[in-house]
């Protein structure tokens, strides 16, 4: 069983990065070999620092940003975090799936978003910024 305190400490801190916009200190709360699923690739991508670009870029590709609601797992080791935000003036709304290790590091990081049209609009402005430096990590 994994250990609650490691987890709430780690989204005490993401969500304090993402309040603040600095996410200078994601490698910190990132196991080295995480997995990200973007909403945009079929094929998830692999390693720490693709899930920091992505991430990275995002922040400055939403607008309006917030999260709305939290769900987490009896044990604390996954967590769901629902948001909206716009982009490119579409609306979406969206979910961040959050799998945690022991030490509190996330492992795993997958993101769903709707309606398609926010999608669409997401991963063009992602494409154009990230794009191809994301598939060195396929």
């Amino acid at each position: 069983m994994g250990n609650k305190n490691n987890t709430t400490a780690t989204l005490t801190r993401w969500h304090a990065m993402i309040a603040s916009r600095d996410l200078s200190a994601l490698p910190d709360i990132i196991h080295p070999e995480a997995v990200f699923r973007s909403p945009v690739a079929h094929t998830p991508y692999h390693g720490c620092e693709a899930l920091v670009l992505a991430l990275s870029t995002v922040i400055n590709v939403f607008e309006g940003f917030t999260y709305t609601r939290e769900f987490a797992t009896e044990d604390g080791m996954d967590v769901v975090l629902e948001f909206s935000a716009n982009v490119g003036g579409k609306q979406l709304k969206g979910a961040d799936f959050i799998k945690f290790d022991d030490d509190g590091l996330i492992v795993e990081f997958e993101v769903m978003i709707r309606p398609a049209s926010g999608l669409m609009a997401l991963g063009e402005e992602m494409g154009k910024r990230v794009g191809a430096k994301l598939k060195q990590y396929l």
